[in-house]
């Protein structure tokens, strides 16, 4: 059988708030593997958690990446690359350690697996865009979700004294 159908593979999936839930990541990840052939081995799971902690504010990030230093899997599925982090330094960190041993990244969402030059480079990318993101939402220079019209300082306008 094809090696790649033989992938012991570890799921991670993340949410910020207490109020979102990790059911629809998991759910979705354990089909896709199915789809693929890969053996899920292990889920690891960070609730409630923002995706800009580092590694030691995420238990379950740190615990999967322990599963990948004593080389337990062959590859990490997760939703989507914000999942994993919103710091370009951390996302190219966990990339290297993934990659020091042997280990390759899937990222539904985004239709990337790692285990190519083309999806490393684009992994890379998309890191960028996350933390772009992070910087733009969470600074108050755009204007929030809720439906609330922005003032003149979010749409570069002299700020309020």
């Amino acid at each position: 059988m094809n090696a790649k159908r033989n992938r012991r593979v570890a799921l991670y999936v993340r949410v910020s708030t207490d109020q979102q839930t990790i059911k629809n990541q998991e759910r979705e990840l354990q089909a896709v593997a199915e789809r693929h052939g890969w053996q899920v081995v292990a889920v690891f799971k960070d609730q409630g958690i923002s995706g800009a902690k580092g590694r030691d504010g995420r238990p379950g990030l740190d615990k999967l990446l322990q599963a990948v230093a004593r080389k337990e899997v062959d590859m990490v599925a997760a939703w989507s690359v914000d999942r994993l982090g919103r710091s370009l330094q951390d996302l190219v960190h966990i990339l290297q350690e993934l990659h020091a041993k042997g280990v390759d990244l899937f990222l539904h969402q985004q239709g990337l697996d790692t285990s190519t030059p083309s999806g490393r480079a684009m992994f890379q990318m998309l890191g960028v865009f996350a933390e772009f993101e992070r910087a733009i939402s969470g600074n108050g220079s755009w204007p929030d979700w809720r439906g609330q019209k922005p003032k003149a300082h979010d749409l570069g306008g002299p700020q309020p004294s």
